[in-house]
């Protein structure tokens, strides 16, 4: 009877200490972290990849322990993708079960300032776990572009020049149908039925707008040149937009619009062709494309870059009053020696 009772009373103490030493490998602190505590998981990384991360970046006190609990939590295969924030005291049971449930971490994807599609598939490349390649292989896709309703030539409006809070580790199309939602949301019913009194589709919105904000880097003049343009498009007249030669000509430089730009073979040729290209020359931003929602109603036909090189312009009503306004122009240029 006394030989039982020590084995029992030995049992419970061994117990007791293997419920300590559970309980210490655990739940015990294990991770110090003194910076941002980001760690990135790619498709296909294992936990031992996600170990070997946690231990370049000197997060993990004891990597024994946690391989310990990950194994006693039936827990060594791969892990969900995504961008993860480790803290400071993290225990291994907690460290194990966000990986584990995938509980990631919402990243910050900034654009603007974007002219193409190959441009905005190295900022998401960037700025997330997606190749740009990939990207630029899904975004052309036909079917999707129809399903979105969108062309080749105007898919690159489908994206709003903003910050979006999103997952790293989302795919192409997910990344693409996220931003057709925003696109929607952006495209309230007011700005609709300011773009349907304006005579304009949303996409039609897009492409002057993008034509407006090529032309000044004075965001107070978008309203007014938008206006001018409203104005060539209700009198029938060519939109005559330096833009869209340069989008055709593929060259941005350009500062003196020459003969023999006007003479390319292009329908973004808005000197040859009437009415707005077939998409837009840049990815607008939605001050512009507010802008032509708002367009400033006035009389203005022409306008003309200052000669005081500030980047705003001369607004005229008359031919005559534009060419005065251009020679002082072009007179500046050649003062300067810019002849192209």
């Amino acid at each position: 009877m006394k030989w039982t009772l020590r084995i029992l009373v030995v049992a419970a103490v061994l117990a007791a200490g293997v419920i300590a030493v559970g309980y210490y490998v655990i739940l015990s602190p294990n991770m110090k972290v003194d910076d941002d505590g980001l760690i990135y998981v790619r498709e296909g990384d294992s936990f031992e990849t996600v170990l070997d991360s946690l231990q370049s970046r000197s997060y993990v006190k004891s990597s024994t322990t946690l391989r310990w609990t990950a194994k006693l939590k039936r827990y060594s295969g791969k892990v969900r993708p995504g961008c993860y924030r480790i803290e400071n005291g993290m225990n291994n049971n907690a460290i194990v079960n966000q990986f584990r449930s995938g509980n990631q971490l919402a990243v910050h994807l900034t654009f603007n300032n974007v002219r193409t599609l190959e441009q905005m598939a190295g900022i998401i490349s960037r700025q997330l776990d997606i190749d740009s390649t990939d990207f630029l292989h899904t975004v052309r896709n036909p079917e999707l572009q129809r399903e979105l309703g969108f062309r080749p030539e105007n898919v690159i409006v489908l994206f709003i020049p903003n910050t979006y809070q999103v997952y790293w580790s989302l795919s192409p199309e997910e990344l693409i149908r996220r931003m057709a939602m925003e696109y929607r949301v952006f495209w309230n019913s007011k700005r609709t039925e300011q773009a349907r009194k304006a005579g304009l589709s949303s996409i039609d919105v897009s492409i002057l707008a993008s034509i407006v904000e090529e032309e000044t880097i004075a965001e107070e003049e978008y309203s007014l040149i938008a206006g001018v343009y409203m104005n060539r498009l209700k009198q029938g007249m060519f939109l005559e937009a330096c833009p869209t030669l340069k989008f055709a000509l593929n060259d941005f430089t350009i500062r003196r619009v020459l003969h023999s730009h006007i003479a390319v073979d292009s329908p973004y040729n808005t000197y040859k062709h009437k009415g707005l290209p077939p998409g837009p020359v840049r990815m607008p931003s939605p001050v512009a494309m507010d802008a032509v929602l708002n367009y400033a109603r006035h009389d203005y036909i022409f306008f003309c870059a200052d000669s005081d090189f500030s980047g705003r312009h001369r607004f005229s009503k008359t031919l005559k009053q534009h060419n005065e306004y251009a020679a002082r122009y072009h007179a500046e240029l050649n003062r300067r020696n810019i002849y192209k």
